[in-house]
């Protein structure tokens, strides 16, 4: 079902997938050593942060949070935002409006 949007769905994609990868350990989500993500080249790992994006947008509409390493992704239906917790302090928003 994913969230609902009123902003063009690949702008909140590109915001969401550059979000998600800011989380250090987000290869975790997938069950990877941080050998094996070492390894990979660099395109390879922006398509696994864009994969994982469109799976959270779609996700999040029926479980409003998921933790992605050490990262915690919320939807807030309330003010049509996608939270990405980082880290201790550290937050990135994408508006969905």
């Amino acid at each position: 079902m994913g969230v609902k949007h009123g902003r063009d769905y690949s702008e909140i994609l590109t915001e969401l997938t550059e979000a998600v990868g800011r989380i250090s350990d987000g290869y975790l989500f997938f069950e990877m050593e941080p050998d094996e993500w070492r390894e990979l080249p660099e395109e390879s790992k922006h398509e696994v942060w864009e994969a994982l994006a469109e799976d959270l947008f779609y996700a999040l509409g029926n479980e409003p949070t998921i933790e992605v390493g050490s990262g915690v992704v919320m939807y807030d239906k309330e003010t049509h935002r996608i939270n990405i917790l980082l880290g201790e302090e550290d937050l990135a928003t994408v508006h969905l409006v």
